[in-house]
């Protein structure tokens, strides 16, 4: 086998090391089979335990997943190297980022800022406050609030605080590869449960939780596919939830101010364990690195707890500035224009008889046939968005394209180049 070249080592830590060192170097690429554990104990002359230990190191450390009696392969994207970004074509309009519209984001206001010393308070006070006072807003219980340094590390401290290694999560399909390649990082199991604009769908969520340990759910703004919950299926998700007080559910509200719809809560009551992470990096600016961190009382100990022995706090300066852009109307105007835009393509697109989805936030998904064939028509055409593949469970084919830059006057060229790429697709297949 070719992989067996690049591996080496007399233990396990070396051979995991190896594998690592092979996939950073692009020897071993995304989806290369790994040699059975006892065709590689022999090529090394190990035990067949010491190559299986060093199968768990590497699943262990994300590299990894374990593929059934198919084998062990080198996950999507592991997490040894930073992705290269490949430059677009000159002319190119980039809606594959996700990004926010520089242009609508606030400006930095002056702040004068005190210099913070060991052992003072972790958080702004009045950052804390602001925070209780937008959460209560929304019925979310506001008793232990953290700061975090956005929402990613928000859920990743919740979910290592409150699992282990193995435990399955219940995750929307599609869902945002962060949360994928996060699960994956934490040797995490994701369960998958398809969606529609209004949300996950209850039978499915039923379904996932007879096995599972924690739900991570967007409740609005979902990327991809821009689902945001709706009052009638919260309240049917709540009943489906309510046998299993003991589920962690935690809720990602990424978008925040600029979501474009309403938040609409699963937890209640008598939920044992939960949390709300919002972030302000739609809203104010990706740089800023903030999010509140609503849990329950012990969740909010393990990670306040957690955070005192690494970063122990996020910067105070970022934290002022936050409270200092709290009443600017910036991220108001933002949500509307990002209603707008979205909207716009939407008709555009229904005009041309092409399904899409997008309720909310700042993401269009548009299935299709065809994904990569789809991607590279359009970027011929001068259109750079994302291919499903990488949001995608068990969900179809599909293709994801971000509306903060895209002016309605655009949407209708955008939809003309797509639908001339894709009606000759369908008349091929019959539809």
């Amino acid at each position: 086998m070719l992989e067996q070249k690049y591996i080496s080592g007399d233990s396990s830590v070396n051979i995991a090391a190896s594998v690592e060192t092979a996939v950073s170097a692009g020897k071993l690429p995304s989806g290369s089979l790994l040699p059975p554990v006892r065709a590689l104990a022999a090529h090394l002359a190990v035990s067949p335990a010491t190559v299986a230990s060093a199968y768990r190191l590497l699943r262990d450390r994300g590299v990894v997943v374990a593929d059934g009696r198919r084998g062990t392969r080198v996950r999507p994207a592991p997490p040894l190297s930073v992705p290269r970004a490949v430059p677009l074509p000159t002319g190119a309009r980039d809606l594959s980022e996700g990004n926010p519209d520089p242009a609508l984001l606030p400006r930095l206001p002056k702040v004068a800022f005190a210099q913070r010393l060991y052992g003072e308070e972790l958080n702004d006070p009045e950052l804390l406050e602001l925070a209780r006072e937008r959460f209560r807003e929304d019925r979310i219980p506001a008793g232990s609030i953290a700061v975090v340094s956005g929402a990613l590390d928000g859920i990743e401290r919740v979910l290592r605080e409150n699992l282990r290694p193995g435990d399955r999560v219940i995750v929307e399909d599609p869902c945002f590869t962060g949360i994928l390649d996060l699960l994956t990082a934490l040797s995490l199991a994701p369960v998958p449960v398809a969606i529609d604009d209004e949300g996950m769908l209850p039978a499915e969520l039923r379904r996932a939780m007879r096995s599972a340990a924690a739900l991570v759910v967007t409740p609005r703004a979902q990327n991809p596919s821009g689902a945001a919950l709706s009052v009638r299926r919260a309240r049917e998700l709540r009943a489906v939830l309510a046998t299993r007080a003991d589920l962690l559910v935690v809720e990602d509200d990424h978008a925040g101010e600029v979501a474009g719809a309403p938040y609409v809560s699963l937890i209640d009551k008598q939920r044992e364990r939960w949390a709300v992470v919002r972030s302000v990096s739609k809203a104010l600016g990706p740089d800023l690195r903030v999010a509140l961190l609503a849990s329950d009382p012990q969740t909010h100990a393990r990670v306040e707890g957690r955070q005192t022995l690494g970063i122990r706090w996020v910067s105070h300066i970022l934290q002022r500035l936050v409270v200092a852009m709290a009443a600017d109307r910036a991220p108001a105007r933002a949500g509307r224009v990002y209603m707008e835009r979205r909207n716009a393509l939407l008709r555009e697109l229904q005009a041309r008889g092409i399904e899409a989805h997008g309720a909310s936030g700042l993401n269009v998904w548009i299935p299709v046939a065809e994904e990569s064939g789809t991607v590279q028509a359009l970027l011929h055409a001068g259109w750079a968005v994302k291919a499903g593949e990488r949001y995608r469970l068990a969900s179809p084919p599909a293709i994801r394209v971000t509306i903060a830059t895209l002016a309605p006057a655009d949407a209708a060229r955008f939809a003309n180049d797509l639908a001339a790429i894709i009606a000759p697709r369908l008349r091929a297949s019959g539809a």
